[in-house]
């Protein structure tokens, strides 16, 4: 039963309006309080200093810790990301707080001139967004928000509303964006896959010629420490491609950069199996979208799995090759049901390798290779470790039944997450908090650790819809 409704119409102030037990586990009262301090009123930013408007897959994953403490404000996340989304189906990656100043955050609405550049596209004309995406974690965590109270979510339609909502994001990405022809979805802007900075985008990047400094301002700069941040030259080059698909009205398939993700594809591949179930539950058959996400985990393996080094990699759509940069967006695949046992005991051992290191050297996987030149600890996806995507992989290992992998790393997560103060990412060696204090989706995900697995069970293939 949600609980916020009840607790905010009381008349005695409170810390949260969360209202846990007496008793509640403080690592739980801690993450609710950071979700609580983080919510608008209608959705919840990642960071009250550093990022303070709605971010796409945050609010996923966000969504999905605040399922076990509101689930009725758990559908609101998601329902208020979906109201911003773009007649082409697109779900833009930044939905604009009108009340946030201009200046405190770059790139902001008046860069992106949704309204405007992306009217053809079907751009919402009472919001402000961006143009661009972010990885398509909705239908898993629409699902799993059902799951924790399916009475209130059948009462308020809620799976009836965002189904067709998911579907039609998901045609966006399965059409629009097929621009290597082999069915998988590409991104056209490194902010788009989420691992903004990660080595994994140099050389693809190294053909976009980057736009002058004097040209935008940086506000991330004045939040965080300058050295850990992306630098002004590849900066200046996501400015260049964001102004270019800008001016070219937000058409797919034109610029320079276009490259097939592992983790943003397998996170889709995870999302058709949780669009099946959702039909399943409005009384329609899954059959086809499960048979969809086969045929897409296929195609991913066909296209970017690297028997050599036993993990999958980016594809450049533009070049025709696979990049020979180990990022941790390749161990994510490991999330889906149907990926075949060798695959999935080879990306294990890649995980536990000198290269991830994790369980051995690591707690948490880092976000790059250690071993890659480009390495860095604290710098922006460049080596320091997420707590989404360990997350992800906690999950996997729990699918292909290494439970006391799964275990320890779910342990850590834990450990990390609450002695970091929620941290935004942290040092994949020593643990030392980076990045933004109180962040959202390391709260939530805390929260969603700390409750049951059950769910998972049905990622090992149990009652298909």
């Amino acid at each position: 039963m949600d609980r916020t409704a009840q607790l905010t119409a009381r008349p005695a102030a409170r810390d949260i309006a969360y209202d846990p037990p007496p008793a509640a586990d403080p690592r739980h009262l801690g993450a609710a309080r950071v979700l609580e301090a983080n919510w608008t009123g209608t959705s919840t930013v990642p960071s009250l200093s550093l990022y303070p408007h709605q971010w796409s897959w945050d609010s996923a994953f966000i969504a999905i810790g605040l399922r076990h403490l509101s689930p009725l404000r758990a559908q609101t996340e998601l329902e208020t990301l979906f109201d911003a989304q773009w007649g082409d189906g697109r779900v833009p990656h930044i939905v604009f707080n009108p009340s946030v100043p201009l200046d405190a955050y770059f790139p902001s609405p008046d860069f992106w001139r949704s309204s405007t550049a992306g009217r053809a596209a079907g751009a919402p004309r009472t919001v402000q967004t961006s143009g661009i995406v972010q990885p398509p974690v909705h239908a898993l965590a629409a699902w799993l928000v059902h799951r924790a109270d399916p009475g209130l979510s059948r009462a308020r339609g809620f799976l009836a509303r965002m189904y067709p909502r998911l579907a039609a994001w998901h045609r966006y990405l399965l059409h629009r964006r097929d621009l290597g022809g082999g069915g998988l979805a590409s991104v056209v802007h490194p902010w788009e896959q989420g691992m903004d900075n990660s080595p994994c985008w140099d050389a693809p990047l190294s053909r976009v010629t980057p736009a002058p400094a004097r040209s935008f301002r940086r506000a991330d700069l004045a939040h965080g420490a300058p050295e850990d941040r992306p630098t002004d030259v590849d900066y200046g080059r996501y400015v260049r491609l964001a102004t270019d698909y800008r001016d070219g009205r937000y058409t797919d398939g034109t610029g320079d950069f276009a490259v097939e993700d592992p983790a943003f594809n397998a996170l889709l591949i995870a999302s058709e199996h949780a669009l099946a179930r959702i039909a399943g539950e409005l009384g329609a058959t899954g059959t086809a979208r499960h048979a969809r996400a086969e045929r897409l985990t296929a195609a991913l393996i066909e296209r970017m799995w690297d028997p050599a080094r036993e993990m999958f990699l980016c594809h450049d759509v533009r070049t025709g090759e696979l990049i020979a940069e180990r990022g941790v967006a390749g161990l994510i695949p490991l999330l889906l049901p149907t990926l075949p046992r060798d695959i999935a005991t080879a990306l294990v051992r890649t995980a536990r390798g000198p290269h991830f290191g994790l369980g051995d050297t690591t707690r948490l996987a880092p976000s790059y290779d250690l071993l890659g030149e480009a390495f860095d600890p604290h710098r922006y996806w460049r080596g320091p470790a997420w707590f989404n995507t360990n997350w992800l992989l906690e999950r996997g290992l729990r699918t292909h039944g290494e439970r006391e992998r799964a275990d320890a790393l779910r342990e850590a997560v834990l450990e990390l997450a609450v002695a970091s103060d929620f941290a935004e990412y942290v040092d994949p060696y020593t643990g030392e908090a980076c990045g933004a204090a109180g962040f959202g989706w390391t709260a939530a995900l805390t929260l969603d650790l700390l409750h049951d697995v059950e769910e998972l069970k049905e990622l090992k293939g149990g009652n298909r819809g």
